[in-house]
């Protein structure tokens, strides 16, 4: 994941974003539903186990007691299916897969709580990942906490800058921008298709798909279970 950045766009982007949404959405979206796939057609892999007890702690350590282990767990599940030693193709790294550069920036400004950079240390990962949630977390302001979570994972994922453009954008449009699903998201500030259907999916999978079926496996809480218990 890369740090926050401020892109720059024009007018004409904005006005051309608004025009292409609708078939963006469609593309974005499918035919997926607000609910996620069956949870018991689905298994949280053994490799998390190995982890779980890291992640717990610090989850707690960030989150305090009731800390959303079953959403963190869900994030680590989409990010790299729990390989501590996978590199992407963009060069992401570890466990919570931070690009070089983001890694050295949560080194800097928690050099206490995180530490220095270690990208491939599963236990350096699962600390950089839960504060780098709370610093979008304390950034964003939202209806429900659902709707914050989904918002933060989302800049998590492409930058806040993006997320505050597409706000920005939604409202001007008439949207709620204090609201993800089936708003904010919907609009795009200038981001490519691809770019745009990757951060889109980033929540729905993390909150809808694999929140679920880590909260079944009895990991403990998590942040959506409004959007897949009803």
């Amino acid at each position: 994941m890369q740090p926050t950045q401020r892109p720059r766009a024009t007018r004409a982007d904005y006005v051309r974003s608004t025009l292409v949404v609708g078939l963006l959405w469609a593309i974005v979206l499918g035919a997926a539903t607000c609910k996620p796939e069956p949870v018991q057609a689905q298994e949280v892999p053994r490799a998390a186990e190995h982890y779980r007890r890291d992640l717990i702690r610090a989850g707690q350590h960030g989150f305090g007691l009731d800390a959303p282990i079953a959403t963190l767990a869900a994030q680590i599940h989409q990010e790299s299916g729990w390989r501590p030693g996978v590199t992407s193709r963009a060069g992401a790294q570890g466990l919570a897969q931070f690009m070089p550069g983001t890694s050295k920036w949560m080194a800097e400004i928690y050099p206490l709580s995180v530490g220095p950079a270690q990208p491939f240390n599963p236990g350096w990962s699962l600390r950089a990942m839960v504060a780098y949630n709370q610093w979008h977390l304390e950034r964003i302001n939202a209806r429900t906490h659902c709707e914050q979570w989904a918002m933060a994972l989302a800049a998590y994922n492409g930058g806040l800058g993006w997320i505050n453009r597409d706000k920005r954008l939604a409202s001007a449009s008439g949207a709620d921008p204090l609201t993800w699903f089936e708003s904010v998201e919907r609009y795009n500030a200038g981001r490519s298709a691809a770019n745009f259907r990757e951060n889109r999916g980033y929540p729905r999978k993390i909150l809808q798909r694999w929140e679920p079926m880590y909260v079944a496996a009895g990991w403990g809480p998590g942040v959506c279970a409004e959007r897949y218990t009803q």
